[in-house]
């Protein structure tokens, strides 16, 4: 398993809407003083597994150069991010074309994740890292989940079946560039790359993760990451 290399993308060229900032959310500051993006590459570089990084940035990205990771040793490359998350990820893999293997694996971590723990990113490959395709954190639904269709009518989904996506995301490289760029291709709308690698048949494994590593989307996320960061 540890022959093959580990390469950490990040996603961050968004604007996040819903959090009504000045700023893109991912530069908003967290109690700690650190702004999320850079709480994220703390704790996924925190990983000795990580051997390198790309991070995805809006083309009119000026703050991200005043992050202490825009000089980290292990910052491979910096590229323009695109219109949705999957063409940010494209275009760090066309960069990663150039060092990695087909068989390396790639870790993309969203970029308003700050509460991931090493403790998941490691469990994530352990469990996945001889596999041939890849697999994601995810979280248990313990909610019971409801379906309404067209008509208004409403029913029950098992919910023992179901679970919510989170990162990283850990594929195989070659796997992973090939599935991206057929969803570009196709003009399929993914919204992670598990749906990209699920898209061309593949099956990918789920890895429990803890209900703590939060998307921060809304200021209410914001306060809830700063207590889980605390803890």
């Amino acid at each position: 398993m540890k022959k093959n290399k580990y390469f950490l993308v990040v996603p961050a060229s968004g604007i996040g809407q819903r959090m009504n900032s000045k700023i893109p959310k991912q530069y908003l500051k967290l109690e700690n003083g650190l702004s999320i993006l850079d709480q994220c590459l703390e704790s996924t570089l925190s990983s000795e597994f990580i051997s390198g990084f790309i991070v995805a940035l809006d083309k009119k990205d000026k703050l991200f150069k005043s992050s202490v990771f825009a000089a980290h040793e292990k910052l491979i490359s910096i590229v323009n991010g695109g219109k949705e998350r999957f063409h940010s990820v494209q275009s760090a893999l066309s960069e990663l074309s150039q060092i990695a293997k087909p068989d390396d694996w790639v870790l993309v971590h969203d970029a308003v994740r700050p509460c991931i723990k090493k403790d998941d990113i490691h469990k994530l490959i352990e469990e996945v890292g001889d596999d041939k395709v890849g697999g994601i954190l995810a979280d248990k639904v313990v909610d019971t989940v409801k379906q309404k269709n067209s008509n208004g009518l409403v029913s029950t989904i098992d919910r023992k079946k179901l679970h919510l996506a989170q990162t990283p995301q850990m594929f195989r490289f070659g796997i992973l560039k090939e599935a991206i760029e057929k969803a570009i291709k196709l003009n399929i709308h993914v919204t992670d790359e598990s749906e990209a690698l699920e898209c061309l048949g593949y099956s990918i494994r789920i890895v429990d993760g803890s209900s703590s590593n939060i998307k921060i989307t809304t200021q209410e996320d914001l306060e809830l990451a700063n207590y889980y960061l605390k803890q």
